[in-house]
C-alpha cells in the first residue's frame, strides 16, 4: 500500500477542505441471510461520467478475485433524493453518466466466506475485508482525501467493532486517510473479547497491541492466550530493536477461532486478520499464524517491495520479491515460535525440513529461482481455477522456498561473517522500512554487501540462489549447529509423491524424475496391478512397493482413458529430507555447537 507518511501530511493541509467528500454507510438489516446494505456518498464529484467499480485484488493477496459477483441491487440518487441512472458497463463496473456533483450509490452485499480475503455477514456478526466489501469511484485510488465509514449496528446484539481505522467523534464512525489505507483496513464486528498490552520502544514511546477475539473462550482463557501472543510480539520486536510507529498508536489482532470460518492469516499495516477453523483451546498450536502475521508489520508492510507500490486494485499484482516478503516472514514465523518456547525441537526441525524440501526436493525449487516462483503468485495465491495445472513440475511455494533462502543466508552469516539474519533484517528496516522507501531485488543485494563488506559474496549469493536456483549445501551448514540432514525413508522403494482419488486414480500431474513420471503415468491414470497382482487402494499400493528395494524394475498395469496399459519402471528412493540432532545420532556436541544453537534460536527478550 502507499506510504501513509504522504497521506497523513497531506491530510493536515487539505483535511478541512476535502473532509467528508466520501462516506460509506454500512448496515445489516438482513444479516440472517448474509446480506449487508451499503451506500457510498460522493460530494463534489467532477463533471462528466462517474465510474464506480469493485476491486479485483486485495492487499496481501496477489492473484485476482471476482469480488463484483457478490454485490447487486445497485441504485443511484442525487442530493434531493431523485434517482439517477446507473449503467453496468462491465462485470464489476458501473457508470453514472449524468449528475450534479452529489452521488449516492446503494447496493446489497452478500458475504458468506470469513477469511482474510472475502467478506462474511451473519446474525452473529460481520467479517469484512474491504476490497470484497466496498464499491469505489475511479479516482479515489489516487486521492488522499479523508473517507468516513459509518456502521449502523443492531441495537439488540451488543456488537462491538474492531479495526485499524481511526475512531471518529461519534460511536461506530471511523475515518481513513485515503482509499489505499481504507482498503487495507479490515473490520471485525460481533461479540468480541478484548485484551491489550503495550510494547515500549527504545525512545520511550509505548504502543498498544490489542487482541479482538471471536471465540468460545472465557475471559480468563482470552487473557492467558493474550499473554502468549504478547511473548511473540516481544520476540519480533527484539529482532528489529523497535516496533513500527503504528499510525494511531495501536496494532490490532482481528481473530476468529471457531469452526465457522476458513483458515487464513492476512497482514495489514496496523492490524492482521486471522481465522482458524477450529474450536478454541488456547494451545501453542494456534499461535504460528500470530507469529507470522505480526512479523509482517515490518516485513512487507513497511519493508515493502517497490512492485507493490501503489497497490493496484483492478488487476493482479506481480512481484519478484515475495521470497523475501513472504518467505523470510515464514522463516521468522517459525523461528519466533521456537524462541518463545512454543515449538518443540521436533516441530522446529519439521519446519526447517519443509524449507529444505521446497528448494532441494521438487522441480519448482531445483529448476526455478525464487524470483520465478514469486512471480507465479498471481496465479497461485488463493487464485481460482477449474482446469488442471502443472504446478508440481514448475512451481515451489515462495513461502517455504523463501524460508529456505532465509535459512541458507542465516546459517552462512552466522558461520562466516559473525553476523545473522537478524542483523540483515535490522539493516533492511533501517534502509527501507523505517523511512518507507520501497525496495527492489537489487536494493536487497546492496544491503547484503553493506552488511558483509563483501560485494563478491553478495553478488555470488544472489546470482546462485536468488536469480538462480543452485543447490545449497544445507548438510554442511546445519552440521555447524549439530544437526544431521537425513534422507526420508532411506533404502526404501518409492514410486513418487502422487496423490490419489477414487481408489488409485492419480489426482494431479506426476512429478518429473519420479518412477511414475518416467514410466509415463500422469493425472487421470488409474493403477490396477503390480507384478500382476491387483491392487485397489493407496494402502495396498504402499504395501506392494514396500516388498522391493530402490532400483528394482517392476511391471505396473494401469488404465488410461479406459485402455489398459502395462509398463516396466524402476523404483526410486524418496528425495525428501528430515533433520536429526547429533545427540540422537550418537554424536557429542561441544560448547561451540551449543552456543551456535542458543544464538540462533534462543530467547532474545531482555528483561
Amino acid at each position: 500500500m502507499k506510504s501513509l507518511t504522504v497521506y497523513l501530511l497531506t491530510n493536515l493541509i487539505v483535511g478541512f477542505v476535502t473532509a467528508q467528500n466520501i462516506r460509506y454507510d454500512i448496515s445489516f438489516p438482513n444479516a440472517v441471510h448474509h446480506e449487508a446494505e451499503i451506500s457510498l456518498t460522493v460530494k463534489n464529484a467532477k463533471a462528466g461520467p462517474a465510474i464506480f467499480r469493485m476491486s479485483r485484488s486485495s492487499p496481501g493477496r496477489y492473484a485476482t478475485h471476482e469480488f463484483g459477483k457478490n454485490i447487486y441491487a445497485l441504485t443511484a440518487w442525487d442530493k434531493a433524493g431523485k434517482q439517477l441512472e446507473i449503467t453496468r458497463t462491465d462485470a464489476d463496473v458501473y457508470e453514472v453518466a449524468r449528475h450534479s456533483g452529489f452521488i449516492k450509490v446503494r447496493y446489497t452485499l452478500f458475504g458468506y466466506y470469513a477469511d482474510g480475503t472475502y467478506a462474511s455477514v451473519d446474525e452473529t456478526g460481520a467479517h469484512l475485508n474491504m476490497p470484497a466489501t466496498l464499491l469505489w469511484m475511479k479516482g479515489m485510488e489516487k486521492d488522499s482525501s479523508l473517507i468516513e465509514v459509518n456502521f449502523s449496528l443492531p441495537e439488540s446484539k451488543n456488537w462491538t467493532i474492531a479495526t485499524q481505522l481511526k475512531p471518529a467523534a461519534r460511536p461506530n464512525l471511523f475515518t481513513a486517510p485515503g482509499m489505499q489505507y481504507l482498503m487495507d483496513s479490515p473490520v471485525k464486528i460481533g461479540k468480541l473479547k478484548y485484551q491489550q498490552w503495550q510494547l515500549q520502544n527504545p525512545d520511550g514511546k509505548p504502543y498498544s497491541i490489542r487482541l479482538a477475539l471471536d471465540a468460545a473462550a472465557t475471559e480468563e482463557q482470552a487473557k492467558d492466550f493474550a499473554v502468549k501472543i504478547k511473548n511473540i510480539t516481544r520476540q519480533a520486536q527484539a529482532v528489529y530493536g523497535e516496533t513500527p510507529v503504528y499510525d494511531y498508536g495501536t496494532y490490532t489482532f482481528l481473530v476468529s477461532i471457531n469452526p465457522y470460518v476458513y483458515g487464513d492469516g492476512m497482514e495489514h499495516r496496523n492490524s492482521t486478520m486471522i481465522t482458524l477453523p477450529e474450536v478454541f483451546n488456547g494451545s501453542n498450536d494456534e499461535l504460528e499464524a500470530f507469529s507470522h502475521e505480526f512479523f509482517h508489520c515490518w516485513n512487507v508492510e513497511r519493508i515493502r517491495p517497490k512492485s507493490l507500490e501503489p497497490f493496484n486494485f483492478e488487476k493482479s499484482n506481480m512481484s519478484s520479491e515475495l521470497w523475501l516478503a513472504e518467505g523470510f516472514t515464514q522463516y521468522y514465523g517459525d523461528l519466533l515460535m521456537k524462541r518463545c518456547g512454543y515449538y518443540s525441537n521436533e516441530a522446529w526441525f519439521g519446519a526447517v525440513s519443509r524449507y529444505i524440501n521446497a528448494k532441494e526436493a521438487v522441480p519448482g525449487g531445483k529448476e526455478y529461482s525464487p524470483v520465478d516462483n514469486s512471480r507465479n503468485a498471481v496465479f497461485v495465491d488463493a487464485g481460482v481455477a477449474v482446469d488442471k495445472t502443472n504446478y508440481p513440475n514448475h512451481f515451489s511455494s515462495y513461502y517455504p522456498y523463501g524460508a529456505a533462502i532465509a535459512l541458507a543466508l542465516d546459517l552462512t552469516l552466522r558461520d562466516s561473517f559473525n553476523s545473522s539474519l537478524d542483523d540483515f533484517m535490522r539493516l533492511l528496516w533501517k534502509k527501507h522500512g523505517k523511512p518507507e522507501k520501497p525496495y527492489t531485488v537489487a536494493d536487497v543485494q546492496k544491503a547484503l554487501t553493506e552488511l558483509t563488506g563483501s560485494a563478491a559474496f553478495a553478488a555470488g549469493f544472489f546470482n546462485r540462489y536468488i536469480y538462480g536456483h543452485e543447490s545449497f549445501d544445507y548438510a554442511a551448514a546445519l552440521a555447524k549447529a549439530g544437526f544431521v540432514l537425513k534422507n526420508v525413508n532411506a533404502g526404501k522403494a518409492w514410486l513418487g509423491n502422487a496423490k490419489f482419488t477414487d481408489g488409485l486414480k492419480i489426482a494431479g500431474p506426476t512429478v518429473k524424475n519420479t518412477p511414475l513420471y518416467n514410466g509415463g503415468l500422469d493425472v487421470g491414470d488409474e493403477i490396477i496391478s503390480i507384478e500382476g497382482k491387483s491392487i485397489a487402494t493407496p494402502d495396498e499400493l504402499s504395501a506392494a512397493i514396500a516388498a522391493y528395494q530402490p532400483g528394482k524394475e517392476i511391471t505396473l498395469s494401469y488404465k488410461h482413458n479406459g485402455d489398459t496399459k502395462t509398463v516396466k519402471l524402476v523404483l526410486g528412493q524418496s528425495p525428501f529430507f528430515s533433520i536429526a540432532t547429533f545427540e540422537s545420532e550418537g554424536k557429542e556436541i561441544d560448547s561451540k555447537v551449543a552456543n551456535f544453537r542458543e544464538n540462533w534460536w534462543g530467547n532474545k527478550i531482555k528483561e
